[in-house]
């Protein structure tokens, strides 16, 4: 098996990533999300664009929204768990008249 060199960054749809929390994509779905490209293009701007183009644009959108818009979600996540936390200290704990 070739080594492989530790200063190469790993690729991900033929990009390179800097994040070691990579946004991956079941077959299924990548080919969901192609299939949703051509159909807006050929729709929206009468346009047809190949599978090559439309390849090209997901990996883009991946790229550069697919962080932001997955950080969000983590935070938006940790908020609503936090606040439920928050909700069930008052319901746990119990009145201490001594204290």
């Amino acid at each position: 098996m070739p080594r492989r060199n530790p200063n190469s960054l790993p690729l991900c749809w033929g990009m390179p990533s800097r994040s070691p929390q990579r946004i991956r994509l079941s077959p299924e779905r990548r080919a969901s999300l192609l299939d949703a490209v051509q159909r807006h293009f050929d729709s929206e701007f009468d346009e047809p664009i190949s599978t090559f183009r439309a390849e090209g644009l997901v990996d883009f959108f991946l790229a550069h929204l697919g962080p932001p818009v997955y950080n969000q979600g983590v935070r938006d996540a940790v908020g609503y768990v936090q606040e439920k936390l928050g909700d069930i200290e008052g319901e746990i704990i119990e009145f201490d008249a001594g204290r």
